[in-house]
């Protein structure tokens, strides 16, 4: 699956929420603490190569009235950037026990993930890779009434506050693009948000430009 989805700054974080909640569905509260590794011998400045790197992910979601739940994902995407508008080609796991495997103790899911997380970024350091940029970001995530865009208000750490709109696609070919575009656009329109507050730069790059001020 193509994820095809936009980002922008947010100046009024209330007025923004009230409007996606008139708009959209509400799914959970989360919290996602991400940190990129990448292979050892990569260029001095991270900032050359955000479209690399394998990202984990500690993510806690929290439903209202439902249990929260807490696990670790290992992602890694093949990124493209069309008239402001990203085409990532993500693949994404979670670390957990074999399909028929039994319980594992403590619980890989709502429970901290510390136990596999640990063995796999041991993994990764056989392999020839190193810790390198971390984020963190808390919000919230909503659907459309379509059902075919998740909606994120967030506030990331060290950069500000962002709303991020995302379409699923099973490909990339240009009017699939076009088509979830006008629809992103759109949706970001009647939130309230100008497309001049589009921010086209992945999260890896602004970071990275701060660490080098």
């Amino acid at each position: 699956m193509f994820e095809i989805e936009l980002k922008a700054w947010v100046d009024d974080f209330d007025t923004v929420k009230t409007r996606i909640n008139e708009l959209s569905v509400f799914m959970a509260d989360f919290e996602k603490e991400d940190r990129y590794w990448f292979p050892v011998s990569r260029p001095a400045a991270e900032s050359a190569i955000p479209l690399s790197g394998v990202r984990i992910r500690i993510e806690t979601f929290k439903p209202k009235d439902k249990k929260t739940d807490r696990f670790a994902l290992v992602s890694y995407k093949t990124k493209e950037v069309r008239d402001g508008i990203e085409i990532n080609d993500e693949k994404e796991f979670v670390i957990a026990a074999p399909p028929n495997a039994p319980p594992p103790d403590p619980p890989l899911l709502n429970a901290p993930p510390d136990e596999p997380l640990n063995a796999f970024e041991e993994l990764l350091r056989r392999l020839g890779l190193e810790p390198g940029i971390s984020k963190r970001k808390q919000g919230s995530v909503w659907k459309n009434h379509a059902g075919n865009m998740t909606i994120e208000l967030s506030r990331v750490d060290s950069l500000g506050t962002f709303i991020e709109l995302e379409i699923l696609a099973v490909d990339d070919k240009p009017q699939t693009v076009s088509a979830a575009r006008a629809n992103l656009m759109e949706t970001l329109k009647l939130i309230g948000i100008n497309e001049n507050r589009i921010e086209t730069r992945y999260y890896n790059e602004m970071l990275s430009s701060l660490r080098q001020e």
